[in-house]
């Protein structure tokens, strides 16, 4: 198994739910919560497996990040097989969905996108929240080899499996994957920083704090027990923690 951290880079987020990218000069100028932004690809024997879409930041020529990060990796976006949604944030899907000329494409169109339905339903009914950007999402449910997920848990493959945990949103959903007796969890917005195993609070930012926080202990007794490689989508310094 090869982990691939996609940063597209750290960012501070305002109430608005508008990004901005931070460097030396602004880091401490700028207000808003400070976190990166970094789907993972992760590469097994059988598949190529995207794990959330990040924001599709492009840099000064035009090109997003994450393409040129697996331009550097010899990998084309038409390799990637899988495409796994934790929940349906713009921080999470809008790298997803390329607009074109000609209206919009999928930006890794043979992947097939797993959507779990219930956090879909969730979305359309936030009009109005920030932190939802609606036209992309309606975009990206017309794409082509959308499965619909319905299921609390179970496999998508014999090394995929994943469960609806809720916390951060209803419906949000992590993911395990494993191959060769090697373990990487996904906890998505459950536990996005590293800093989470160390301050076991419960965020006003989630939707069921508490929740989120019971997961993260028992998430964690389970990693240390098992080993897991944790996955960490808004860490400002690092992709991977082994407890």
């Amino acid at each position: 198994m090869k982990i691939i951290p996609l940063k597209e880079g750290n960012f501070s987020a305002s109430k608005t739910k508008d990004f901005t990218l931070l460097t030396e000069e602004n880091f401490d100028k700028v207000g808003g919560i400070k976190m990166s932004v970094q789907p993972f690809l992760i590469i097994t024997e059988n598949d190529y497996i995207l794990l959330d879409a990040g924001i599709g930041w492009k840099n000064e020529s035009g090109t997003t990040v994450i393409s040129e990060i697996l331009e550097r990796e010899n990998i084309h976006p038409g390799q990637i097989t899988k495409l796994l949604f934790s929940h349906l944030h713009k921080d999470h899907i809008q790298g997803a969905v390329t607009l074109t000329d000609s209206g919009f494409e999928a930006a890794f169109p043979n992947a097939r996108i797993y959507i779990q339905k219930r956090e879909l339903d969730f979305a359309m009914e936030q009009k109005g929240n920030p932190s939802f950007d609606f036209d992309m999402l309606e975009k990206l449910i017309q794409l082509p080899n959308i499965i619909w997920m319905n299921e609390d848990q179970g496999q998508i493959t014999n090394e995929i499996s994943y469960e609806v945990a809720g916390g951060h949103t209803p419906f949000m959903q992590v993911f395990w994957i494993s191959e060769n007796e090697e373990t990487v969890f996904y906890g998505a917005d459950d536990l996005p920083q590293a800093s989470y195993l160390q301050y076991h609070l419960a965020y006003k930012s989630d939707f069921d704090g508490r929740k989120a926080m019971e997961l993260r202990l028992k998430w964690e007794k389970e990693a240390r027990e098992n080993r897991w490689k944790i996955l960490l989508y808004h860490d400002l310094d690092n992709a991977i923690a082994e407890v």
